[in-house]
């Protein structure tokens, strides 16, 4: 029986083998493993990968991606109210309008040198965000919420000269990994338990394991559990006087409604703008922010790039452009003092034009519709037997915690009931927080209309009784 002949593959380039004979002839190489041989010999995979059968025509190979991508269930044809660090908010159509232009849509970290427009909606875009903050200087959006708590770590320890971070158990568990991973070992990470009746930082335990090699107290408001941290003014003081920063994650659109980190003593805030315009992406849609006050100390350890207004040779225009360009690791690769790749430029553009469009009204406006569904929601889930919620004494934005251990039914179980009822549930946490089994992270935006939120409470009740 003859052997079965290989397929070309026609979307991998180079792949026909007199083209890579060739190319092998031209460097000089006589075989392709010459190629590796740093690689160990114990890394190398000598076995044929488990492959499926590749689609030679392009209309093949279209259909069968179609059915793969049929297959998901996505927030168009069900309710969503899962929490957890990336929320469903209505997008204005301008926002994808903007950030679909070819001069800010390009194939690589956004660089076309000869458009000058890019740089000043950078500069918008910070302003807005710097008023929002009410701090003077954010950078230029950064991967993500992790990558943006794991650099504003390093600033503090490299402005402190200090090794050890104190941050708040009640962090998302992604994040905590991200930030683990990323400043280890020259930071060391240490917890601080939270309050099991609010859900707010245990004080007594961070005037416990605050010291003199702490460089910075890390804590989110609202957290991850949905509670609002109202002790950030005692928080920032502790932090204080024992010269250690405080270092405050938060969710910018809450901001509309509850007071910047900075009027209670935060002294690099960060974030995720993921909520302003951008929709919900598969590790897509989102952009971590850095906000500091404009002192020399704070400015020359951001390792990302920071966007300026100034005086150009003509009398009376202006110019944008990049901040103290030195300090970054796009200027010197080999000893700045972090390296930041590729920016996500493209969503500061998008929260910009977020910002503009609603303004300072509007965010008031939405935080407060925001908080009123959420609080409607808690009360018709309360009202539900076996249902409890925790930390019940605290405030909550748009997520908070929903107990499901009296119903004799666990989060999975609810949630798979609730999807054939095309209602995405709370995020369980079980594996997360031990002590939280069998709860779920709810979220309530202004998309959800009281008719939604009724939907869930009735399927609910249907579900569990």
């Amino acid at each position: 029986m003859n052997k079965k002949e290989k397929i070309v593959h026609p979307y991998i380039p180079n792949s026909v083998p007199e083209i890579k004979a060739k190319m092998l002839e031209e460097i000089g190489v006589k075989d392709i493993e010459t190629l590796y041989e740093d690689i160990p010999e114990s890394l190398r995979f000598k076995k044929e990968m488990n492959l499926p059968e590749p689609f030679p025509s392009e209309y093949a190979l279209k259909r069968h991606i179609e059915q793969i991508l049929s297959k998901n269930q996505t927030c168009q044809e069900n309710l969503s109210f899962l929490g957890g660090d990336c929320w469903q908010h209505y997008v204005p159509a301008i926002c994808d309008e903007i950030n679909q232009r070819s001069e800010f849509l390009t194939a690589y970290a956004g660089e076309p040198y000869e458009d000058h427009g890019r740089f000043q909606t950078l500069f918008e875009y910070a302003s807005m965000m710097g008023e929002l903050l009410d701090m003077d200087v954010v950078n230029v959006p950064t991967y993500d919420w992790g990558q943006a708590a794991s650099t504003s770590i390093r600033m503090a320890g490299r402005i402190t000269g200090r090794t050890e971070i104190l941050i708040s158990e009640t962090i998302s568990p992604d994040r905590l990994s991200i930030i683990k991973n990323y400043c280890r070992p020259t930071i060391e990470i240490n917890l601080v338990q939270y309050d099991s009746k609010t859900g707010k930082l245990d004080l007594e335990d961070l005037k416990e394991k605050i010291s003199s090699k702490t460089a910075g107290v890390y804590f989110e408001n609202p957290s991850y559990l949905g509670c609002i941290e109202d002790q950030g003014k005692v928080i920032s003081e502790i932090a204080h006087s024992h010269r250690t920063l405080s270092l405050v994650g938060t969710d910018p659109i809450s901001l509309g409604v509850l007071i910047p980190p900075s009027n209670y003593g935060a002294d690099i805030v960060c974030g995720d703008i993921q909520a302003l315009g951008m929709h919900m992406q598969f590790g897509g849609g989102l952009a971590g922010f850095i906000a500091t006050r404009d002192e020399e100390k704070f400015v020359m350890e951001y390792p990302s790039r920071l966007f300026g207004i100034t005086s150009t040779t003509v009398k009376g225009e202006h110019g944008f452009g990049d901040v103290t360009y030195d300090r970054t690791s796009f200027h010197d690769r080999i000893e700045s003092k972090e390296f930041i790749g590729t920016t996500t430029a493209l969503w500061g553009i998008t929260a910009g034009v977020y910002l503009a469009l609603a303004g300072p009204q509007g965010m008031q406006e939405l935080g407060q519709i925001i908080m009123q569904k959420s609080q409607y929601a808690m009360k018709r889930l309360f009202d539900i037997n076996g249902i409890k919620i925790p930390f019940e004494q605290s405030s909550h934005f748009k997520e908070f915690v929903v107990d499901f251990n009296n119903t004799n039914k666990s989060v999975k179980e609810i949630n798979k009931s609730l999807l054939e009822n095309s209602i995405f549930g709370g995020k369980d946490i079980s594996g997360e927080f031990p002590e939280l089994q069998n709860c779920a992270v709810y979220c309530i935006t202004e998309i959800h209309t009281k008719e939604d939120i009724d939907c869930l409470i009735l399927t609910l009740e249907e579900i569990l009784s």
